[in-house]
């Protein structure tokens, strides 16, 4: 029987560091940089893979191992499977009792459902900066290079190394070429 750890940030700026101390007491912890609405993590899966019957695998908060309910279910599931309970540090679960499950479960489906809001929130506020000017989104970087890529696509260069020169992508220059 043993404590796995997963600790996960989303970009490469910020720190595993707080987690990492939160879970200093187990032997193994899986640690990755990458965005939690990709299901497909490798250090995810390798602690997946890694975990016995017996096993702990513990997280400092749930949003660090799933975004939303049905991943989050399906990553206990497969722990339950193997016979390997899941605890959550700052909620102070532990799927090991049928109280803790549920609780995860609830929790699962209350955090993505605040997700969903947010967005939504998120939304609407650019909707209404874009009515009132003041969001007017991402400056065009490829558009204000279109004579550039002309030319360049005019002397002979290939569209791929024509993106790779002018820092824009290879999409971009299709669009540009229409």
């Amino acid at each position: 029987m043993a404590n796995v750890g997963y600790a996960r940030v989303s970009t490469s700026g910020q720190s595993l560091e707080a987690q990492l101390q939160a879970l200093s007491d187990c032997g193994q912890v899986f640690k990755e940089k990458q965005s939690g609405a990709s299901t497909e993590r490798q250090e995810l899966s390798r602690m997946l893979e890694y975990v016995r019957e017996g096993d702990s695998v513990i997280v400092t908060k749930l949003c660090r191992l799933a975004r939303n309910t049905k991943h989050l279910l399906e990553i206990v599931e497969l722990l339950d499977s193997k016979k390997v309970s899941l605890q959550v540090l700052n909620l102070g679960i532990d799927t090991a009792s049928p109280t803790g499950r549920l609780m995860v479960t609830l929790i699962g489906a209350i955090a993505t459902f605040e997700r969903q809001l947010l967005l939504e929130r998120q939304a609407e506020g650019i909707a209404l900066a874009k009515q009132k000017g003041k969001y007017k989104g991402r400056k065009p970087t490829a558009r204000a290079k279109q004579v550039q890529v002309r030319e360049l696509l005019a002397g002979g260069m290939s569209k791929s190394q024509v993106a790779k020169e002018l820092g824009i992508s290879l999409s971009s220059v299709y669009r540009i070429t229409k």
